[in-house]
Protein backbone atom coordinates (compact mmCIF):
# COMPACT_ATOMS: atom_id res chain seq x y z
CA UNK A 1 0.00 0.00 0.00
CA UNK A 2 2.79 2.32 0.93
CA UNK A 3 4.58 1.56 -2.33
CA UNK A 4 1.40 2.27 -4.35
CA UNK A 5 0.92 5.59 -2.57
CA UNK A 6 4.53 6.51 -3.38
CA UNK A 7 3.99 5.72 -7.07
CA UNK A 8 0.78 7.73 -7.13
CA UNK A 9 2.49 10.62 -5.40
CA UNK A 10 5.28 10.53 -7.95
CA UNK A 11 2.78 10.48 -10.81
CA UNK A 12 0.83 13.35 -9.29
CA UNK A 13 3.99 15.38 -8.92
CA UNK A 14 4.82 14.69 -12.55
CA UNK A 15 1.37 15.77 -13.71
CA UNK A 16 1.65 18.94 -11.64
CA UNK A 17 5.05 19.68 -13.12
CA UNK A 18 3.77 19.14 -16.64
CA UNK A 19 0.76 21.35 -16.00
CA UNK A 20 3.08 24.24 -15.27
CA UNK A 21 5.03 23.82 -18.52
CA UNK A 22 2.54 24.95 -21.20
CA UNK A 23 2.57 28.61 -20.16
CA UNK A 24 6.37 28.56 -20.31
CA UNK A 25 6.57 26.56 -23.50
CA UNK A 26 3.72 28.25 -25.35
CA UNK A 27 4.62 29.64 -28.76
CA UNK A 28 2.83 32.57 -30.37
CA UNK A 29 2.75 33.75 -33.96
CA UNK A 30 1.78 37.40 -34.44
CA UNK A 31 0.73 38.84 -37.79
CA UNK A 32 2.06 42.34 -38.50
CA UNK A 33 0.46 44.31 -41.32
CA UNK A 34 1.80 47.56 -42.80
CA UNK A 35 1.61 49.69 -45.95
CA UNK A 36 5.20 50.03 -47.16
CA UNK A 37 6.88 47.79 -49.74
CA UNK A 38 9.21 45.18 -48.22
CA UNK A 39 12.33 46.97 -49.51
CA UNK A 40 11.50 50.19 -47.63
CA UNK A 41 13.57 51.13 -44.59
CA UNK A 42 10.90 50.58 -41.95
CA UNK A 43 9.99 46.98 -42.78
CA UNK A 44 13.47 45.92 -43.93
CA UNK A 45 15.65 47.64 -41.35
CA UNK A 46 13.34 48.16 -38.36
CA UNK A 47 10.36 45.81 -38.14
CA UNK A 48 12.05 42.65 -39.38
CA UNK A 49 15.16 43.05 -37.19
CA UNK A 50 12.85 43.80 -34.27
CA UNK A 51 10.97 40.57 -34.96
CA UNK A 52 14.28 38.69 -35.08
CA UNK A 53 15.24 40.10 -31.68
CA UNK A 54 11.93 38.95 -30.23
CA UNK A 55 12.51 35.48 -31.65
CA UNK A 56 16.02 35.33 -30.21
CA UNK A 57 15.01 36.64 -26.78
CA UNK A 58 12.17 34.11 -26.57
CA UNK A 59 14.17 31.15 -27.91
CA UNK A 60 11.93 31.10 -30.95
CA UNK A 61 8.66 31.17 -29.04
CA UNK A 62 7.63 34.57 -30.44
CA UNK A 63 7.34 34.65 -34.20
CA UNK A 64 6.36 37.73 -36.19
CA UNK A 65 4.80 37.14 -39.60
CA UNK A 66 5.28 40.23 -41.76
CA UNK A 67 2.66 41.28 -44.29
CA UNK A 68 3.91 44.24 -46.32
CA UNK A 69 2.31 46.64 -48.78
CA UNK A 70 -1.26 46.07 -47.50
CA UNK A 71 -1.07 42.44 -48.65
CA UNK A 72 -3.86 41.45 -46.23
CA UNK A 73 -6.22 43.96 -47.81
CA UNK A 74 -7.71 47.30 -46.88
CA UNK A 75 -6.22 50.77 -47.08
CA UNK A 76 -3.46 52.36 -44.97
CA UNK A 77 -6.17 54.28 -43.11
CA UNK A 78 -7.64 50.95 -41.95
CA UNK A 79 -4.49 49.65 -40.28
CA UNK A 80 -5.06 50.84 -36.72
CA UNK A 81 -8.61 49.52 -36.78
CA UNK A 82 -7.40 46.20 -38.17
CA UNK A 83 -5.26 45.77 -35.06
CA UNK A 84 -8.02 47.07 -32.79
CA UNK A 85 -10.56 44.62 -34.23
CA UNK A 86 -8.24 41.62 -34.27
CA UNK A 87 -8.15 41.34 -38.07
CA UNK A 88 -4.37 41.37 -37.53
CA UNK A 89 -2.35 41.19 -34.34
CA UNK A 90 -0.16 44.22 -35.02
CA UNK A 91 -0.04 47.08 -37.48
CA UNK A 92 2.33 49.90 -38.33
CA UNK A 93 1.13 53.10 -39.96
CA UNK A 94 1.37 56.86 -40.12
CA UNK A 95 -0.98 58.20 -37.50
CA UNK A 96 -2.11 60.95 -39.86
CA UNK A 97 -3.59 58.44 -42.30
CA UNK A 98 -6.64 58.59 -40.01
CA UNK A 99 -7.09 62.39 -40.03
CA UNK A 100 -8.31 64.14 -36.91
CA UNK A 101 -8.67 60.94 -34.90
CA UNK A 102 -5.50 61.33 -32.85
CA UNK A 103 -5.39 65.07 -32.16
CA UNK A 104 -2.88 64.98 -29.31
CA UNK A 105 -0.35 63.13 -31.45
CA UNK A 106 -0.62 65.86 -34.10
CA UNK A 107 1.39 68.19 -31.85
CA UNK A 108 4.59 66.59 -33.18
CA UNK A 109 3.55 67.23 -36.79
CA UNK A 110 3.18 70.98 -36.39
CA UNK A 111 5.49 73.05 -38.61
CA UNK A 112 9.03 73.59 -37.38
CA UNK A 113 8.37 71.59 -34.19
CA UNK A 114 11.05 68.95 -34.72
CA UNK A 115 14.71 69.73 -34.17
CA UNK A 116 16.04 66.18 -33.84
CA UNK A 117 14.14 63.04 -34.88
CA UNK A 118 15.52 60.80 -32.14
CA UNK A 119 14.83 63.29 -29.34
CA UNK A 120 11.41 64.00 -30.84
CA UNK A 121 10.62 60.28 -30.99
CA UNK A 122 11.59 59.81 -27.34
CA UNK A 123 9.43 62.81 -26.43
CA UNK A 124 6.57 61.30 -28.44
CA UNK A 125 6.96 57.94 -26.68
CA UNK A 126 7.06 59.67 -23.30
CA UNK A 127 3.75 61.39 -24.02
CA UNK A 128 2.22 58.15 -25.33
CA UNK A 129 3.20 56.34 -22.15
CA UNK A 130 2.05 59.07 -19.76
CA UNK A 131 -1.00 60.40 -21.61
CA UNK A 132 -1.89 59.29 -25.14
CA UNK A 133 -2.14 55.53 -24.43
CA UNK A 134 -4.90 56.13 -21.90
CA UNK A 135 -6.99 58.35 -24.17
CA UNK A 136 -6.62 58.40 -27.95
CA UNK A 137 -4.89 54.99 -28.12
CA UNK A 138 -7.08 53.35 -25.48
CA UNK A 139 -8.41 50.77 -27.96
CA UNK A 140 -4.99 49.35 -28.81
CA UNK A 141 -1.65 48.66 -27.13
CA UNK A 142 1.07 50.97 -28.43
CA UNK A 143 4.39 49.16 -28.86
CA UNK A 144 6.37 51.93 -30.51
CA UNK A 145 5.95 55.58 -31.49
CA UNK A 146 8.44 57.56 -33.52
CA UNK A 147 8.93 60.19 -36.21
CA UNK A 148 10.96 60.26 -39.40
CA UNK A 149 13.81 62.59 -40.27
CA UNK A 150 13.36 66.13 -41.61
CA UNK A 151 10.55 66.41 -44.11
CA UNK A 152 11.43 68.23 -47.32
CA UNK A 153 9.93 69.22 -50.66
CA UNK A 154 10.48 67.29 -53.90
CA UNK A 155 9.13 68.83 -57.11
CA UNK A 156 9.42 68.67 -60.86
CA UNK A 157 10.23 72.36 -61.32
CA UNK A 158 11.85 73.45 -58.06
CA UNK A 159 11.21 75.53 -54.95
CA UNK A 160 13.90 78.01 -53.93
CA UNK A 161 11.77 80.60 -52.12
CA UNK A 162 8.38 80.83 -50.46
CA UNK A 163 6.72 82.37 -53.49
CA UNK A 164 7.56 79.26 -55.55
CA UNK A 165 4.97 77.30 -53.60
CA UNK A 166 2.17 79.12 -55.39
CA UNK A 167 0.74 77.01 -58.19
CA UNK A 168 2.26 73.79 -56.89
CA UNK A 169 0.05 70.75 -56.36
CA UNK A 170 1.79 68.72 -53.67
CA UNK A 171 1.03 65.39 -52.08
CA UNK A 172 0.90 65.59 -48.30
CA UNK A 173 0.70 62.69 -45.83
CA UNK A 174 -1.47 64.08 -43.02
CA UNK A 175 -4.14 66.62 -42.17
CA UNK A 176 -1.76 68.99 -40.37
CA UNK A 177 0.85 68.86 -43.10
CA UNK A 178 -1.76 69.43 -45.80
CA UNK A 179 -2.94 72.48 -43.89
CA UNK A 180 0.67 73.68 -43.84
CA UNK A 181 1.06 73.21 -47.60
CA UNK A 182 -2.14 75.14 -48.22
CA UNK A 183 -1.04 77.97 -45.93
CA UNK A 184 2.26 78.19 -47.81
CA UNK A 185 0.43 78.67 -51.12
CA UNK A 186 0.33 75.16 -52.60
CA UNK A 187 -2.66 72.96 -53.34
CA UNK A 188 -2.39 69.88 -51.12
CA UNK A 189 -3.51 66.39 -52.13
CA UNK A 190 -3.84 63.89 -49.29
CA UNK A 191 -2.36 60.59 -50.38
CA UNK A 192 -0.63 57.62 -48.72
CA UNK A 193 2.94 57.06 -49.86
CA UNK A 194 2.30 54.07 -52.18
CA UNK A 195 0.15 56.27 -54.40
CA UNK A 196 2.84 58.91 -55.00
CA UNK A 197 4.55 57.43 -58.12
CA UNK A 198 1.30 57.05 -60.03
CA UNK A 199 0.09 60.51 -58.97
CA UNK A 200 3.34 62.07 -60.20
CA UNK A 201 3.34 60.08 -63.44
CA UNK A 202 -0.24 61.07 -64.25
CA UNK A 203 0.25 64.71 -63.29
CA UNK A 204 -2.23 64.56 -60.41
CA UNK A 205 0.52 66.20 -58.35
CA UNK A 206 3.75 67.87 -59.43
CA UNK A 207 5.58 67.22 -56.18
CA UNK A 208 5.48 65.67 -52.75
CA UNK A 209 6.79 66.12 -49.23
CA UNK A 210 8.60 63.15 -47.69
CA UNK A 211 11.94 62.56 -45.94
CA UNK A 212 14.97 61.39 -47.93
CA UNK A 213 14.87 57.97 -46.26
CA UNK A 214 11.80 56.69 -48.09
CA UNK A 215 12.57 58.13 -51.54
CA UNK A 216 14.46 55.07 -52.87
CA UNK A 217 11.51 52.74 -52.22
CA UNK A 218 9.37 54.73 -54.71
CA UNK A 219 12.28 55.71 -57.00
CA UNK A 220 11.46 59.36 -56.45
CA UNK A 221 14.76 60.71 -57.81
CA UNK A 222 13.67 59.39 -61.22
CA UNK A 223 10.25 61.06 -61.02
CA UNK A 224 11.29 64.56 -59.93
CA UNK A 225 14.58 66.39 -60.29
CA UNK A 226 14.33 69.16 -57.67
CA UNK A 227 14.58 68.86 -53.89
CA UNK A 228 14.30 71.62 -51.28
CA UNK A 229 15.92 71.28 -47.85
CA UNK A 230 15.71 73.62 -44.86
CA UNK A 231 18.99 74.83 -43.43
CA UNK A 232 17.54 75.68 -40.02
CA UNK A 233 17.84 73.47 -36.95
CA UNK A 234 14.05 72.94 -37.11
CA UNK A 235 12.57 70.74 -39.82
CA UNK A 236 9.71 71.98 -41.99
CA UNK A 237 7.70 69.06 -40.64
CA UNK A 238 7.80 65.43 -39.58
CA UNK A 239 5.13 62.74 -39.49
CA UNK A 240 4.25 60.45 -36.60
CA UNK A 241 4.50 56.67 -36.92
CA UNK A 242 2.95 54.13 -34.59
CA UNK A 243 3.18 50.37 -34.09
CA UNK A 244 0.12 49.05 -32.29
CA UNK A 245 -1.13 45.66 -31.11
CA UNK A 246 -4.55 44.20 -30.47
CA UNK A 247 -5.15 44.72 -26.73
CA UNK A 248 -6.76 41.34 -26.11
CA UNK A 249 -3.93 39.54 -27.90
CA UNK A 250 -1.37 41.47 -25.88
CA UNK A 251 -3.09 40.75 -22.57
CA UNK A 252 -3.49 37.05 -23.44
CA UNK A 253 0.25 36.54 -23.90
CA UNK A 254 1.96 34.37 -21.28
CA UNK A 255 3.58 36.60 -18.67
CA UNK A 256 7.13 35.75 -19.70
CA UNK A 257 6.48 36.42 -23.40
CA UNK A 258 4.71 39.66 -22.63
CA UNK A 259 7.74 40.70 -20.55
CA UNK A 260 10.03 39.96 -23.50
CA UNK A 261 7.79 41.93 -25.86
CA UNK A 262 7.73 44.87 -23.43
CA UNK A 263 11.51 44.81 -23.04
CA UNK A 264 12.03 45.03 -26.82
CA UNK A 265 9.34 47.67 -27.38
CA UNK A 266 8.50 51.10 -25.96
CA UNK A 267 11.31 53.64 -25.71
CA UNK A 268 13.88 51.10 -26.95
CA UNK A 269 12.02 50.39 -30.18
CA UNK A 270 11.03 54.04 -30.69
CA UNK A 271 14.64 55.20 -30.40
CA UNK A 272 15.94 52.40 -32.63
CA UNK A 273 13.33 53.12 -35.31
CA UNK A 274 14.00 56.86 -35.39
CA UNK A 275 17.77 56.33 -35.49
CA UNK A 276 17.47 53.94 -38.44
CA UNK A 277 15.11 56.20 -40.39
CA UNK A 278 17.40 59.20 -39.84
CA UNK A 279 20.48 57.16 -40.78
CA UNK A 280 18.89 56.17 -44.08
CA UNK A 281 18.21 59.79 -45.07
CA UNK A 282 21.79 60.00 -46.39
CA UNK A 283 21.59 57.08 -48.84
CA UNK A 284 18.34 58.51 -50.19
CA UNK A 285 19.95 61.91 -50.69
CA UNK A 286 23.02 60.33 -52.28
CA UNK A 287 20.83 58.74 -54.96
CA UNK A 288 19.44 62.15 -55.91
CA UNK A 289 22.94 63.63 -56.02
CA UNK A 290 24.20 60.77 -58.19
CA UNK A 291 21.26 61.33 -60.55
CA UNK A 292 22.35 64.94 -61.05
CA UNK A 293 19.22 66.35 -59.44
CA UNK A 294 19.12 69.89 -58.06
CA UNK A 295 19.14 70.24 -54.27
CA UNK A 296 18.36 73.68 -52.86
CA UNK A 297 19.09 74.42 -49.20
CA UNK A 298 17.12 77.37 -47.82
CA UNK A 299 19.14 79.63 -45.52
CA UNK A 300 18.02 80.87 -42.11
CA UNK A 301 16.66 84.17 -43.45
CA UNK A 302 14.47 82.41 -45.99
CA UNK A 303 13.38 79.78 -43.48
CA UNK A 304 12.27 82.58 -41.13
CA UNK A 305 9.84 83.70 -43.83
CA UNK A 306 8.41 80.16 -44.00
CA UNK A 307 8.08 80.04 -40.23
CA UNK A 308 6.14 83.29 -40.21
CA UNK A 309 3.91 82.08 -43.04
CA UNK A 310 3.16 78.82 -41.23
CA UNK A 311 2.17 80.40 -37.90
CA UNK A 312 -1.60 80.36 -38.70
CA UNK A 313 -1.42 76.55 -38.97
CA UNK A 314 -0.39 76.34 -35.32
CA UNK A 315 -3.07 78.76 -34.19
CA UNK A 316 -5.76 76.88 -36.13
CA UNK A 317 -4.64 73.60 -34.59
CA UNK A 318 -4.80 75.05 -31.07
CA UNK A 319 -8.33 76.30 -31.75
CA UNK A 320 -9.45 72.99 -33.29
CA UNK A 321 -8.21 70.74 -30.51
CA UNK A 322 -9.52 73.23 -27.99
CA UNK A 323 -13.01 72.45 -29.21
CA UNK A 324 -12.33 68.85 -28.11
CA UNK A 325 -11.32 69.95 -24.64
CA UNK A 326 -7.58 69.69 -25.31
CA UNK A 327 -5.19 72.47 -24.27
CA UNK A 328 -3.16 72.64 -27.45
CA UNK A 329 -0.87 75.43 -26.28
CA UNK A 330 0.07 73.41 -23.20
CA UNK A 331 0.72 70.32 -25.35
CA UNK A 332 3.04 72.34 -27.59
CA UNK A 333 5.02 73.60 -24.61
CA UNK A 334 5.19 70.11 -23.12
CA UNK A 335 6.36 68.60 -26.41
CA UNK A 336 9.00 71.29 -26.94
CA UNK A 337 10.30 70.91 -23.37
CA UNK A 338 10.54 67.13 -23.75
CA UNK A 339 12.39 67.43 -27.07
CA UNK A 340 14.94 69.73 -25.41
CA UNK A 341 15.21 67.34 -22.45
CA UNK A 342 15.70 64.26 -24.64
CA UNK A 343 18.22 66.10 -26.83
CA UNK A 344 20.36 66.73 -23.76
CA UNK A 345 20.39 63.09 -22.64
Amino acid sequence: MMKRRTVLSTLAAGVFALSSVPSLAQEVTLRLHQFLPPVATVPAKILKPWGERLAAASNGRIKIEHFDAMSLGGRPSDLIDQARDGVVDMSMTLVGYTPGRFPRTEVFELPFMMTDPVATSLAYWDMVEKDFQANEYADVKVLGAWVHGPGLIHTKDGVSKLEDMKGKTLRGPTRVINDLLSELGATPVGLPLPGVPEALSKGVVNGTVIPWEVTPSIRLAELVTNHTEFGSKEALYTATVVLVMNKQKYEALPDDLRAILDAESGAKLSQFASEIMFEYDKPGRDIAVAAGNTIVVLDDAEVDRWKAASAPVVQRWIAEVGQQGIDGAALIEQAKALIVEKSAQ
